[in-house]
């Protein structure tokens, strides 16, 4: 198991796509454990000093004007956690809930929470044994935090729920005594502070930008195969042209388009061509897939302040040991950058959805209708471009914004809510929807740059043509498709076709950056 040294301040994207991607012990800072054990100190005080505190000793949400009495703290926070685990429909992934944990750490260390350094050792002992809880899906609304799904989290620190252990959904009693450990006890305010939070928004949100990345970057350079299948000109991608038009997303992207589109005996064979222009989702590749990209990037930075951020409430102050009732539960941020998000990924699938319907018309692309030989008998690609047009459709519907959507809860004492969890969960749907685009168009284009032969394209574009062959045949005559879609898609998924785009994304240099 890698370990990974956690920063306060910062973290990377090579850290989530660790995280994400396989089990991780994590190691904190000295500091942070100190920062801990003056933050529960002042909780303390203040309870010696019967200061009355939100969440700490009164009651929650509309019921914040309940005294709670001493000896029954302990008791409120776990009434807390088992009344809130109310989430439903099936389980997040477990890269996501382990994402989810080490989020919840960096918050809870930086030493504003007041809870006990045993509770946050106890999430890092979770996740050394990748003991990951089942958290349900669905049922936050993204401000209070993420109050069901957390709960759900939290309530296997106290033996209750159930936990992915060694390969199995068991109780999480089971899993805690196969690693001789007993349940925790919540003491006074550690249920609230693991229960608000925007830690799964934000992890559904990272894993979801880190998905666009991978299918912007492929389809980059499978709309570059397209242009060369479908005898594309490269004038569009010329420097100049974008040089007076200094967005730094189109400008980025059409570097790339010119890397990849070098030395090509297609291109050179219809140098003297008389089309004057290309279609749209041919010319102005660059506009729209970096535009896309400038929304990644903003997205990402929105999510990687969020990883680092403590959005509990309420919270300590640790020069002064006052207790600040706010509002950094509201994941209003998550939402808004997860909406754009939406949007980049439906745009990423819609232009590829045109480029298909622009290869498969003989027309416009001058290739055999339908890419398939004897066209009439065999049809070809015809119903693999309707079904790339039902995903692009089933994006534009998922695409609407959900941040706008708010709905009061808690007898209106929440009365204005983010959706975040929503907004940033159903941009996995989306991603893979347009990964499907993607593949068919993939298929299509290889299929085009075939009918070329002899001719070669480039040798970034040809070695993307080799890698898919070496998986799918040539389509000669018609075939049950369904199997060539997944299989492209696979290739898609594991990025080794766009090994020639280089990374997109970049990281915060430090918190505030």
């Amino acid at each position: 198991m890698t370990t990974l040294k956690l920063e306060l301040s910062q973290i990377r994207l090579a850290d989530i796509r660790q995280i994400l991607a396989e089990p991780v012990d994590i190691e904190l800072p000295d500091r942070a454990w100190r920062a801990v054990g003056r933050s529960r100190a002042n909780v303390e005080a203040a309870l010696s000093a019967d200061v009355i505190a939100y969440g700490i000793n009164t009651g929650f949400g509309k019921l914040a004007q309940t005294r709670i009495d001493v000896d029954k703290l302990s008791a409120l926070q776990q009434n807390l956690v088992r009344s809130h685990a109310a989430g439903v429909g099936a389980p997040l992934e477990s890269g996501i809930v382990r994402l989810v944990l080490c989020l919840k750490i960096i918050s809870l260390a930086q030493g504003y929470s007041g809870v006990r350094p045993e509770l946050v050792h106890r999430l890092i002992v979770m996740l050394a044994n990748d003991m990951m809880p089942v958290i349900p899906a669905k049922g936050s609304v993204g401000a209070s935090g993420d109050l069901a799904p957390l709960a759900h989290m939290a309530s296997t620190l106290i033996g209750q729920g159930q936990v992915h252990f060694r390969g199995a959904v068991v109780p999480t009693s089971q899993a805690l005594k196969a690693i001789e450990l007993e349940p925790l006890k919540l003491e006074a305010k550690e249920g609230l502070a693991l229960l608000n939070g925007t830690q799964v928004s934000t992890a559904l949100a990272l894993d979801a930008v880190l998905a666009a990345e991978r299918n912007l970057a492929n389809g980059i350079l499978i709309g570059a195969i397209s242009v060369d299948a479908a005898l594309g000109s490269y004038v569009p991608f010329d420097e100049r042209i974008h040089q007076i038009r200094p967005h730094p997303g189109q400008q980025k992207v059409a570097a790339i388009f010119r890397n990849l589109l070098n030395d090509s005996e297609i291109n050179r064979s219809h140098a003297l061509c008389d089309r004057v222009q290309d279609p749209y989702s041919l010319r102005c590749q660059p506009q729209v897939l970096g535009a896309c990209l400038d929304q990644l990037w903003h997205a990402s930075e929105v999510f990687l302040r969020e990883a680092i951020s403590v959005s509990d409430n309420p919270l300590i102050i640790p020069d002064t040991g006052e207790i600040l009732s706010g509002g950094n539960f509201h994941a209003e941020p998550v939402a808004l950058a997860a909406d754009n998000v939406a949007l980049a990924i439906a745009e990423i699938g819609s232009l590829s959805e045109r480029r298909i319907a622009m290869l498969i018309d003989s027309g416009i692309s001058e290739l055999p209708p339908f890419l398939v030989e004897d066209a009439g008998l065999n049809s070809g690609f015809m119903v693999a471009h309707v079904t790339a047009a039902s995903l692009a459709s089933e994006n534009k519907s998922l695409a609407h914004p959900a941040s706008v959507d708010s709905l009061p809860t808690s007898a209106n004492q929440e009365d204005h809510v983010s959706m975040a969890t929503f907004a940033a969960r159903r941009l996995a749907e989306m991603n893979e929807n347009s990964q499907l685009i993607l593949a068919v168009e993939y298929l299509a284009a290889v299929q085009g740059i075939e009918f070329r032969r002899p001719l070669k394209s480039t040798r970034s574009i040809e070695g993307a043509v080799e890698i898919l062959r070496n998986e799918v045949p040539h389509l000669s005559t018609d075939r049950v498709f369904a199997p060539d879609i997944q299989k492209a898609a696979r290739l898609l998924a594991g990025g080794q076709p766009a090994k020639s785009v280089p990374p997109l994304l970049r990281d915060l240099s430090a918190l505030g950056g």
